[in-house]
């Protein structure tokens, strides 16, 4: 398995682990790393030896989001073909075990992509999970106006949809986003062993299971999916998220990161 240098696979065993690798920018995601992720989600389905993606980051965050600059320079998100939706579908689409170890202020993105995890741990002292799209002038994605209201609620989803209100790693446990939350120091080889305890699960169990449980809404969440990318292209045209673009490229030379 490969790719490129700010996102980094390597092969522990049956495990497949895929580390964002970007910290001088807070692990803020380009194209080029939206490609990479697409191409690990892609050949860890194929081999049959991979049971369980495990993805992290390194530095202070998990993610920072989206990499404003790069992500402005893009094509019209909606297109089906656009790189987002493309690894928004592999995720989606993924049949095997995803988990996700998080650390640190993760943000937009970096929080949202946890629904389609079927597993998530937290690192205690540091994890902030921030979902700042309103804020910008934008709307959420990856089917969060979706999934997070059936999952907190509707009063405690407007608090991180509407409001952008952090959550600490305990407030993310007791809320259901993730599923542990651990000493900053432990996070990875705690993963690591729930990791390897998913990998001796029966694949083929694992995959009906998996099935079984997200059939009902999988048609709902593609197409929750297009809407909110429809919309948030919509969006990136109005004087909205023109101050707030202006705003942040005026606060943060160098910064990356936000949606």
């Amino acid at each position: 398995m490969s790719g490129c240098e700010q996102v980094l696979v390597t092969r522990r065993g049956q495990i497949c682990e895929v580390r964002l690798n970007r910290p001088d920018k807070r692990n803020a995601l380009t194209s080029n790393m939206y490609e990479a992720l697409i191409e690990a989600l892609s050949q860890a389905q194929a081999d049959d030896e991979i049971r369980v993606l495990l993805l992290s980051g390194e530095g202070a965050c998990f993610c920072g989001g989206n990499d404003l600059k790069d992500f402005l320079s893009a094509p019209a998100i909606v297109a089906s073909d656009h790189v987002i939706s493309r690894f928004l579908g592999a995720l989606t689409g993924f049949e095997k075990i995803l988990m996700a170890a998080v650390h640190g202020p993760t943000v937009g993105i970096g929080t949202t992509l946890l629904l389609h995890c079927d597993l998530a741990l937290a690192a205690a002292r540091s994890t902030r999970l921030i979902t700042p799209f309103v804020q910008l002038g934008v709307v959420p994605e990856a089917a969060s106006t979706l999934l997070l209201p059936q999952l907190l609620g509707a009063r405690r989803a407007a608090e991180m949809l509407l409001l952008g209100t952090p959550l600490d790693a305990q407030t993310a446990r007791e809320w259901g986003l993730v599923n542990r939350v651990v000493d900053d120091e432990a996070l990875m080889d705690e993963a690591r062993s729930l990791a390897d305890a998913a990998a001796r699960q029966p694949p083929g169990a694992v995959r009906a299971t998996k099935r079984l449980m997200r059939s009902a809404q999988s048609a709902e969440v593609a197409a929750r999916m297009q809407e909110e990318l429809q919309v948030f292209t919509e969006r990136l045209r109005s004087p909205e998220f023109a101050a707030a673009a202006q705003a942040f490229f005026g606060k943060s030379a160098g910064r990356s990161g936000g949606t």
